[in-house]
């Protein structure tokens, strides 16, 4: 490997480096520093902006988003709240796998939120301690990203297949490897979870705060105001085209046009399903148009997206100019061993913050050495590495919304309550997802 590409990888490293001090939209505004010196200080060639994914994106975010707009994500949050409430005894099970169903359906983590009070309740007034049922519920509300089929990071990873060709590995493959993987590493974590930490009744720290007046009385939910008239309407509408994003990606005669050889893309079917969706949506639920770019949802697309256009070009375009170098000289270890190419991803995505923007800058070159697209798929949920340095915004509002103050970040940093239930549900999730794609492909 020469001094050349070893110094265009140091601006490659440098550009993402500084994204993640900046995070949000910061990935992408540095990614896009990070290329433009590869081309006028070393003269790389760009490869082409990846669209395909950001329109996908895009098309996902808008439905989200006038869903958000009319209430429809209040009414998601009310019936986990009631499911949550309904098994409190249960609540590091059931916690975990209604955050991961919630997620899964909406495409974001953002539900978390609000039933973190709502968990951090249930669990304090039945004595459980909050930590066990709130940090594995914040990991599975990631993890189910991986799995959602109007996830940012699952439009990555079907718009990067159809990039390269890989017209027989799409949505069904993501699906049927992704779901069941994701869903047995949170069952895996919330079982480890239920031992983690001293019971409340035999927790000296805990004791000592609850007797000097430092802990709050458990309380019932405080009363919210009334949902959104269409609320449950722009649920059910949005609900309607996952289904059918669904449908179509599992039965590929039903987007093939008359006349024509082929099946429509599954990049094309979702953004015109989604965009359509949002519209019909618009017109039932007489939402104020002027709501939805203030929506959470559309925030966090919008970020998104910035951070693909960038960071990905600059992994794209850096690969692609010394793709015959890269390959051989890593290609032997992937083959060897092609599921320690997850650790790649993990150790990425701790830097990055995004699933959507680790799945972009890394998938490639995973492709580029040969990896069978099956087993990149099950590798897809190492990229929920977040929770590794605990600063992402869910850990931080577990840790503030928990007051019994058993969620926590440790002495050493790196020992906190998340640790546990994010390695034993990534690994699981990868195994799983590994065992599954060598029975089925």
């Amino acid at each position: 490997m020469s001094l050349t590409i070893i110094l265009q990888f140091v601006v490659v490293l440098g550009a993402i480096w500084m994204g993640a001090r900046y995070s949000g939209v910061g990935l992408g505004l540095w990614g896009a520093v990070g290329l433009l010196v590869l081309i006028v200080g070393f003269g790389v060639a760009p490869t082409s902006p990846p669209i395909d994914v950001m329109l996908i994106i895009l098309a996902v975010i808008m439905a989200a988003s006038v869903m958000d707009a009319a209430g429809g994500i209040d009414f998601l949050v009310r019936v986990a709240e009631r499911i949550i409430r309904a098994n409190p005894k249960y609540v590091t099970i059931v916690a975990p796998l209604t955050t991961w169903s919630f997620s899964f359906v909406a495409g974001t983590g953002h539900v978390v939120y609000p039933l973190l009070p709502v968990i951090y309740e249930t669990a304090h007034q039945n004595g459980i301690r909050p930590e066990r049922p709130m940090a594995v519920a914040t990991i599975a509300s990631q993890q189910a990203i991986t799995a959602s089929p109007v996830a940012a990071a699952t439009a990555a990873v079907i718009g990067l297949f159809a990039e390269k060709g890989l017209n027989a590995w799409g949505l069904p493959e993501i699906l049927m490897i992704c779901v069941p993987a994701t869903l047995a590493g949170v069952v895996a974590a919330a079982f480890i979870s239920m031992f983690l930490g001293k019971d409340l009744k035999d927790d000296p720290e805990y004791q000592a705060r609850l007797l000097a007046g430092q802990i709050p009385v458990p309380k019932a939910a405080a009363d919210r105001p009334p949902l959104k008239p269409a609320a449950r309407l722009s649920a059910f509408l949005f609900l309607a085209g996952v289904a059918l994003v669904v449908l179509f990606g599992f039965f590929p005669e039903l987007r093939k046009l008359p006349g024509a050889k082929s099946a429509l893309g599954m990049p094309i079917v979702i953004e015109v399903v989604m965009m359509a969706v949002a519209a019909i949506m618009l017109m039932l639920t007489r939402v104020n148009v002027d709501e939805i770019p203030r929506t959470a949802t559309l925030r966090a697309g919008v970020v998104a997206v910035i951070g693909i256009f960038g960071l990905a070009w600059l992994g794209d375009s850096f690969i692609a100019a010394h793709k015959d170098v890269i390959v051989p000289a890593i290609g032997h270890w992937a083959e060897v061993a092609p599921w320690t190419f997850a650790f790649g991803l993990f150790f990425a995505s701790v830097l990055l913050y995004s699933q959507a923007a680790t799945t972009r800058a890394l998938m490639p070159l995973g492709i580029a050495l040969g990896i069978p697209p099956q087993f990149l798929i099950a590798m897809f949920p190492s990229v929920n590495g977040y929770f590794f340095i605990p600063t992402y915004g869910s850990l931080i509002a577990a840790i503030n919304f928990d007051l019994s103050g058993t969620t926590k970040i440790g002495k050493y940093v790196l020992n906190h309550s998340f640790m546990i239930p994010g390695v034993v549900a990534t690994v699981v999730a990868v195994t799983t997802g590994l065992l599954l794609a060598r029975v089925i492909f």
